[in-house]
């Protein structure tokens, strides 16, 4: 059963402990680049200054290229219901509650691909 993560800090450190954070970072590049959002988190990137990373990333789309982050969305299949459920009166945590399930969903992906090939 997949382990649904409570919030960033606790999805980093199941990633890690499962040895599969070097390829959420691999799927989260790919996807970014598949929406045309060139990203390129390295390998060796702290769990940390990836969850700083990635919420600026978020922040600065849904400020200044809002289309292109309703695409980013799409590609990574973020749930839509999940979105519609956030307050978006205070960006910043909007982008951060946008980050953590952009984080799960890519999460989601690498943890099926492991455990279900």
């Amino acid at each position: 059963m997949f382990p649904i993560p409570e919030n960033t800090d606790f999805l980093l450190a199941d990633a890690e402990k499962e040895n599969l954070y070097i390829s959420l970072i691999e799927q989260i590049n790919k996807d970014f680049n598949l929406a045309n959002e060139g990203i390129d988190f390295p390998l060796s990137i702290s769990p940390d200054e990836l969850k700083i990373q990635l919420h600026e990333k978020i922040y600065r789309m849904i400020q200044y290229k809002f289309a292109e982050y309703l695409n980013l969305l799409y590609i990574i299949d973020v749930s839509e219901s999940e979105i519609k459920k956030l307050d978006g009166s205070d960006l910043v945590i909007l982008a951060e509650q946008v980050s953590f399930l952009v984080l799960k969903r890519e999460w989601q992906k690498v943890w099926f691909r492991k455990n279900f090939k």
